[in-house]
């Protein structure tokens, strides 16, 4: 049975925590002994005799994820804490709805791009550098969002935190990489999700909060804070993944050849496009509910936060079964295949209970089917990204960098499609969301084959 928490770089060198600080210090790389009658030795603890190291160890290993949790989180706390607020900000603006959804794409598109950049200068100068400069970036754009006196203004440095706020998304697969391979990649990659997935949850019930008290200003005050103290935590935690000698060094031109023996990779390029095509039905959902949930079907803010964090429940919730029942049993294409026709399937009935096929449809069976989208995602997300990255030992940056840029650049182009028949139908964002999930299928099969991997690589059907 694989080894659940294998880690790479543990295994190349040893990092422990010193006492009262938190600090990480390099200590001897020493060999993992054999396994013993007990079973595999644990990861990450070789070389350190007694408890206390086993413990100090154990805890090392806690903070990194909820620190790569964090900052996987970040997206969904910069879009999420924001939704409840759209409606607040059309009027407080006085811009048309879709006007104020390019707040949305602008940070979307950020993200998007800031990887690309981001991406090849963690492999060239490591994790730690770039990532830090950009949580600091981040911290002052949404500080400046905050007193945005117009739309176009606000669009504008929502751009700039999304290309800013880059650095955490990307780095923090590239870590990932670093230190898992194979299935325990995967299982890291449904740890993340568990982590990342609380954001969701909590930040439209924050949202909702907040404009209890305040105005949608006051929205972009709370990321601000949750910036901040996130960059104090990278800074003082977070060490460095990618050891010296395992760096780029060849510049741009090294970079662009990576870039282009990766869009080479037939295989690596389908799960990135199926994984962004996925990415973006979720992203219509995003995008649209605020104005569906509560302009067409009367919701308040507050049960709009509820019905998104109960979505989000559901990604939680089969994301851990993904980790921790799925994976290491049935094959990541296998499993990834079921997520995909789910959520085809449950776009398609999304768009036949909003056009009308089913007579008048209340609120009940649409947030349902939508509960079940949402939930069928944590069976496809997860799985593209280990695949692909399996395929980019040498390049996690870049790879990382192009996973990322691609499901954030379709994500874009699926928001503003959502609202293009105005804020009194859902069709589009269901006829949005069908036609990525058809596409994501079509990908999936036609370019990534799995049937004909089978037996030759990890993961096949």
């Amino acid at each position: 049975m694989p080894d659940s928490g294998g880690s790479r770089a543990q295994r190349e060198q040893e990092h422990i925590p010193t006492a009262g600080t938190g600090q990480l210090i390099a200590g001897p790389a020493v060999p993992d002994p054999a396994p013993g009658p007990e079973g595999p030795a644990l990861p990450g603890l070789t070389g350190l005799p007694g408890a206390p190291a086993v413990t100090a160890a154990r805890r090392t290993a806690f903070l990194v994820t909820l620190v790569l949790g964090g900052l996987t989180a970040l997206p969904a706390l910069s879009m999420d804490m924001y939704l409840p607020a759209l409606p607040d900000v059309t009027d407080a603006l006085h811009a048309p709805a879709a006007t104020v959804q390019l707040t949305l794409t602008a940070c979307l598109l950020g993200m998007a791009l800031g990887q690309l950049v981001v991406g090849p200068m963690s492999d060239r100068w490591g994790r730690r550098g770039p990532l830090l400069t950009g949580m600091v970036v981040y911290v002052a754009a949404t500080a400046i969002c905050a007193i945005a006196p117009n739309a176009e203004m606000l669009i504008g440095f929502r751009l700039l935190q999304g290309l800013a706020g880059s650095a955490g998304i990307v780095i923090s697969r590239a870590v990932v990489r670093d230190l898992y391979d194979g299935i325990d990649m995967a299982r890291f990659f449904s740890t993340l999700m568990l982590i990342s997935g609380v954001a969701p949850i909590v930040a439209p019930l924050i949202g909702g909060q907040v404009l209890r008290i305040t105005d949608w200003r006051g929205v972009f005050v709370v990321l601000t804070v949750v910036g901040l103290l996130l960059t104090l935590v990278v800074w003082k935690s977070l060490h460095e993944t990618l050891p010296p000698e395992k760096r780029h060094t060849g510049g741009v031109a090294e970079a662009l050849r990576t870039m282009r023996g990766l869009f080479g990779d037939r295989v690596f390029i389908g799960y990135t496009i199926a994984g962004g095509l996925a990415f973006a039905a979720l992203f219509a959902y995003v995008s649209a509910s605020p104005f569906v949930i509560q302009e067409i079907y009367g919701a308040s803010p507050q049960t709009f936060s509820l019905l998104f964090g109960l979505n989000s429940i559901g990604l939680i919730a089969v994301g851990q079964v993904n980790g921790k029942l799925l994976v290491g049993r049935v094959s990541l294409d296998r499993v990834l295949l079921v997520g995909l026709s789910v959520i085809l399937l449950a776009a398609v009935a999304l768009l036949l209970m909003t056009s009308g096929v089913f007579g008048e449809v209340g609120l009940v069976p649409v947030a349902g089917t939508l509960f079940v989208l949402m939930s069928a995602m944590s069976l496809a997300l997860p799985n593209t990204n280990s695949q692909a990255l399996m395929r980019s030992k040498h390049a996690a940056g870049s790879a990382s960098a192009l996973l990322g840029t691609t499901s954030f650049l379709i994500g874009a182009i699926a928001s503003p499609l959502v609202g293009i028949a105005g804020e009194d139908t859902a069709v589009p964002m269901a006829l949005v969301q069908t036609v990525c999930a058809a596409a994501a299928m079509a990908v999936f099969l036609l370019m990534c084959r799995p049937w004909q991997r089978q037996g030759r690589v990890a993961g096949g059907l």
